[in-house]
């Protein structure tokens, strides 16, 4: 049996604010020969993200993480889109285990070994429980209630662990989604009755949420979950996206 190994792989668009703070909390939170290599699939940044990466490599005072003689980040280019922008990671992967990561999500101490384990245990796909990095009770509610195996308290923010196998069989996010692939891939999930929540939590940014107000993006929020769930296209939730949250994709 091949050993198990994770590839993390991290969309970003304009994450110059993010990404070193994120590289620094995975090396020292991940275990010595768990991690395959770190992908980082850049949309476009014109922010110097790139920039930030290359330095963060090639920076002496920072140990390649799992202190490898050489750094197993690796920094790639694809089509701006999130879906797109994920399976360009995957494709390169070379772990058994693939793990999506926000750059604003930090995920938590040991984070490798809690996957692992899972896999280990036969559950093949997965994700964390939430924090936000805020007070608000609204936020502190919908936190709390990711504990729970409800598909309805899903979401990318939380990560999402999946076996390379599995990925492939299902054939990786469906890039016809701009917005909501994420829930794409956890429904077919949820089908296929291959999907774990991880009771360690996650500590993601609210910073959207600080950008639009609570309750004016939860309510588009719940919007667009209606709208799929009655059968809108990817275009359609799109289109409302730009409309109403118009947030860089």
């Amino acid at each position: 049996m091949a050993e198990n190994k994770i590839s993390i792989i991290i969309p970003i668009l304009n994450e110059a604010e993010n990404i070193t703070v994120l590289l620094e909390h995975l090396q020292s939170n991940s275990s010595i020969n768990n991690i395959s290599e770190v992908i980082i699939v850049d949309g476009g940044s014109t922010d110097g993200s790139v920039d930030i990466i290359s330095s963060f490599k090639s920076n002496s005072k920072h140990k390649p993480l799992n202190r490898r003689e050489e750094s197993n980040i690796i920094q790639i280019n694809s089509i701006k889109g999130r879906a797109k922008q994920m399976n360009a990671g995957a494709k390169i992967a070379t772990g058994t285990i693939l793990y999506f990561l926000h750059a604003d999500s930090f995920p938590p101490k040991g984070f490798d070994e809690l996957i692992i384990n899972e896999v280990e245990k036969n559950n093949k796909a997965g994700c964390f429980r939430m924090q936000f990095n805020s007070n608000h009770w609204w936020l502190l509610l919908a936190s709390w209630l990711t504990k729970f195996s409800w598909r309805a308290s899903r979401g990318g923010d939380q990560s999402q662990f999946i076996t390379k196998s599995l990925f492939n069989d299902i054939g990786g996010f469906d890039e016809t989604y701009i917005i909501y692939e994420d829930n794409i891939l956890i429904n077919e999930l949820y089908k296929r009755k291959e999907f774990t929540v991880i009771q360690h939590k996650i500590r993601t940014s609210a910073r959207l949420y600080e950008k639009h107000g609570v309750w004016k993006l939860q309510y588009h929020f719940w919007t667009i979950y209606v709208k799929k769930w009655f059968g809108a296209s990817a275009e359609e939730l799109y289109n409302y996206y730009l409309k109403h949250i118009s947030q860089r994709r």
